[in-house]
């Protein structure tokens, strides 16, 4: 066996099928050439993960501009990255139909349909130059939970590092000469799995778009990240040795621009990028009020255009708040009620705008909202639009004393300076653009990575509003997966009143008005670190769920329509009638929010001598509140 040898090409994390200004140019038409260049050894081509979107051709697309791509570069198998779920579960399967490989996810199991989510393999055996090979698809639960278009109530997730090592045992019991994992995870997972894998051969990794190659000491197992963005991709040859084991060679090969477009795959994109101009004309939906875009309002005062971007941002990204600079929203002007094109939000949002999740205090909070005022009145892009929050600021008072912290909330309560707060907001705020250094140093709980664009959010939230309504397509009976219309925070509000009428117990705010836990504090499993849903899974038996997997089979034809209504109709008719009121008033809350009719609020609120009074008497109430909350306990 010492002679067995076998060539793997691997890339991860694509994007843009456009070439670049900068070498490595990229380019998937020139991916494809440089290849080719290695189709003389046979290769298998592998891929893991991201690539429907997030790009200004997806953005139109919807991921089907990748398809081509794809069945061009003959790929034999992929695992699924995050941004593959960026506009939604039935659309990532409709996708994935189109290819002609399988897509793995091996440690992630939809309720729904008690199978792997996005209908993916488990395992993918197959037999190349001689070798049996196995494959398996493993992510982390870290970009799992983050997700806006899967409902995390409805998933269960199984450590990688355990799931990993058990199949790799069942691919060896099945006669597998190589092991290799598929995954889609950041850098120190994946090193985990490096360390702690029994029975792993190779991992394969994405997420990252660095391109990287680490081994373990004592292992004959190793790790590459093969780049990103069609600039660069990994040709490696692979030895058995006759003591058993693999040896590897790994090439690192850059797209330049001395590699020819591939003609074929150019004229398969040319209609993808000649339809951006008429999907332009798209409607995505319909407001019953006009949109407030001028620069004179969003910069200087709360609107209802921003109000409805920063609404979809909470709900997108389950905030306790957002604060938006109004530089983000360009179109300045006033969109007309009725009829809301691609055109529209293009011209509203051109850029690619990345989002994250940020841990701050209230104080570092209250920083942020004074430096938002602190150039007004100019017309600058700092002025905030914001959601989940409210606050008063004056203008006659110099900058940096133009918001009082103690008349500043989020949600219904005041804001408490050493509470931490979920605050969403964008990447370029979070590098300290416009004046927002304070939240350079932030704890992030969700990157730019983990998060949909903005403009992904908003179409999935228009997308969301018409599977509400109930015109949406073939596909959209196929999943209850879609992205929240309403945020957690309004969500929570509702429950509460629900649960207190029934005689049920609340479940504590996600605003507690003592002391909040330090999370950095806390060791990386404490359940309080993710969604409890996505934590669940580990109090339930690992060894109960792997065997619900492996009771699964990859070739099972059963219509995976059909299972999943019938679960959907099991799981409805088990619901007690508290919960079921629960969804009642969700569900109310969300037909409101689906009216598309944005108003202003009184989020954003220019001092006056009455305003403060009545203001400043509650904020008194409530410490008088607290501190009696305090002395009872």
């Amino acid at each position: 066996m010492g002679d067995k040898q076998l060539t793997i090409v691997h890339f991860n994390d694509v994007y843009n099928v456009e070439s670049s200004n900068q070498e490595p140019v990229g380019g998937a038409a020139r991916f494809v050439t440089a290849v080719e260049k290695f189709r003389h050894l046979n290769p298998m081509v592998v891929f893991s993960g991201d690539i429907f979107s997030p790009s200004l051709l997806s953005t139109f697309a919807r991921g089907d501009h990748m398809i081509p791509v794809l069945n061009r570069l003959e790929v034999h198998v992929a695992v699924y990255g995050n941004h593959d779920f960026d506009f939604g579960l039935d659309s990532c399967m409709a996708l994935t139909a189109e290819t002609s490989f399988p897509w793995l996810l091996s440690n992630v199991r939809n309720m729904e349909t008690q199978r792997p989510l996005a209908e993916g393999r488990i395992t993918y055996v197959t037999r190349w130059n001689g070798i049996k090979l196995g494959f398996m698809g493993l992510v982390e639960y870290e970009w799992l939970e983050t997700l806006s278009t899967i409902n995390p109530d409805q998933v269960q997730y199984i450590d990688y590092v355990e799931m990993g090592n058990k199949l790799a045992a069942k691919l060896r019991s099945e006669g597998c000469e190589l092991v290799i994992a598929l995954t889609h995870m950041r850098t120190f997972n994946d090193l985990r799995l490096l360390r702690e894998s029994e029975g792993i051969d190779l991992i394969l990794g994405g997420h990252d778009h660095d391109y990287e190659i680490h081994t373990a000491p004592d292992s004959k197992c190793a790790l590459i990240k093969s780049g990103t963005d069609f600039r660069e991709f990994s040709v490696l040859e692979l030895t058995h040795l006759p003591g058993g084991g693999w040896t590897h060679a790994v090439q690192r090969i850059e797209v330049t621009a001395q590699y020819e477009e591939d003609a074929k795959l150019k004229e398969d994109l040319q209609p993808f990028i000649d339809m951006s101009e008429t999907k332009l004309e798209d409607v995505v939906g319909h407001f019953e009020v006009d949109l407030e875009g001028r620069f004179s309002k969003v910069r200087s005062e709360e609107t209802n255009l921003g109000n409805f971007c920063a609404d979809v941002i909470l709900a997108a990204m389950n905030a306790d708040c957002v604060i938006l600079n109004s530089g983000t929203l360009r179109s300045d002007r006033v969109h007309p009620a009725g009829d809301f094109t691609m055109r529209d939000l293009v011209t509203i949002a051109p850029f690619m705008d990345g989002l994250c999740l940020l841990h701050v205090t209230g104080a570092v909070l209250c920083e942020a909202v004074e430096n938002s005022v602190s150039m007004y009145p100019r017309l600058a892009g700092r002025f905030p639009q914001v959601s989940g929050m409210s606050f008063v600021f004056d203008p006659d008072k110099p900058p940096g004393q133009r918001v009082d912290p103690r008349l500043v909330k989020v949600g219904d309560m005041f804001i408490q300076p050493d509470q931490l707060y979920k605050v969403a907001t964008k990447e370029y705020m979070h590098q300290g653009r416009d004046g927002f250094t304070c939240f350079v140093d932030a704890k992030v709980l969700q990157d730019e990575e983990q998060s949909p664009q903005l403009r992904t959010a908003i179409v999935n939230h228009f997308d969301s509003i018409n599977r509400l309504r109930g015109y949406c397509g073939p596909q959209a009976a196929l999943s209850a997966h879609r992205q929240s219309i309403v945020s957690i925070s309004r969500r929570n509000s509702r429950l509460r009143s629900s649960m207190e009428v029934s005689g049920v117990r609340r479940p504590e705010s996600t605003l507690s008005r003592r002391n909040s836990v330090q999370f950095s504090s806390l060791p990386p499993e404490t359940p309080m670190q993710r969604r409890s849903s996505i934590h669940s899974a580990s109090v339930l038996s690992t060894h109960a769920i792997m065997e619900r997997l492996y009771s699964v089979s990859d070739d099972d034809q059963e219509d995976p329509a059909e299972r999943r209504r019938s679960v959907i109709t099991t799981i409805s008719g088990s619901r007690s009638p508290t919960l079921r009121k629960t969804e009642q008033d969700v569900e109310e809350l969300e037909c409101q929010a689906a009216r598309l009719a944005p108003k202003v609020e009184g989020r954003i609120i220019r001092a006056s001598e009455e305003v403060l009074e009545r203001l400043k008497a509650e904020r008194n109430l409530a410490d008088m509140i607290i501190q009696r909350d305090t002395d009872s306990d």
